[in-house]
C-alpha cells in the first residue's frame, strides 16, 4: 500500500509542477532566427505636375548587417543610389546584382525584386526616387520568383 501512496503522491506533484515547466518555456525567448528589417524613411511626396494619378516620393533604406527587403513590387518606377556598404539587387530574370556606394539602379514598374545587405558586418544604405499610382500602396509582396 506504501508504494501505491507514493506512486500517487508522484503523480500529484508531477501534473501539478508540468504547467509551470510549460509556463516557464512559453515565457522564455525564442531563439532569434529572424532576420533585421530595413529601415525606410520617406523623406517626401509630392503630386506629379503634368502626370494626373502620379507621386513622386523620396525615401531612404537603411539594410543593416543581415536585412532582407523580401521580394516585392512598387506600383511605378524606382531609381536608386546607393549611399553607403554593400547591397545585393536581385530582379526577377535578371542576374543578381552586387551594388557598393556609387553605384546606381533601376526598378520599372511592377519589376519583382529583393534588396539585401551585403555579406559582412557593414550592412548598406540606399535613397531612391519613385514615381508611383497615387494612393497605391509603395511596396506590394511578392512571391520568390
Amino acid at each position: 500500500m506504501k508504494s501505491f501512496r507514493s506512486i500517487v503522491l508522484a503523480a500529484i506533484t508531477l501534473s501539478a509542477a508540468m504547467p509551470l515547466s510549460v509556463l516557464a518555456q512559453a515565457s522564455a525567448p525564442a531563439p532569434s532566427s529572424a532576420k533585421p528589417a530595413p529601415i525606410r524613411a520617406l523623406l517626401e511626396t509630392r503630386d506629379v505636375d503634368g502626370a494626373p494619378g502620379k507621386q513622386l516620393v523620396l525615401g531612404t533604406v537603411k539594410m543593416p548587417p543581415g536585412a532582407v527587403a523580401p521580394w516585392h513590387t512598387h506600383p511605378g518606377d524606382e531609381a536608386g543610389y546607393v549611399l553607403s556598404g554593400t547591397l545585393i539587387l536581385k530582379q526577377k530574370g535578371q542576374p543578381d546584382r552586387t551594388l557598393h556606394a556609387g553605384d546606381h539602379f533601376f526598378n520599372p514598374s511592377g519589376m519583382v525584386h529583393e534588396l539585401l545587405a551585403g555579406p559582412g558586418d557593414e550592412g548598406g544604405s540606399e535613397v531612391s526616387t519613385w514615381v508611383v499610382d497615387k494612393g497605391k500602396p509603395m511596396a506590394t509582396p511578392a512571391p520568390q520568383p
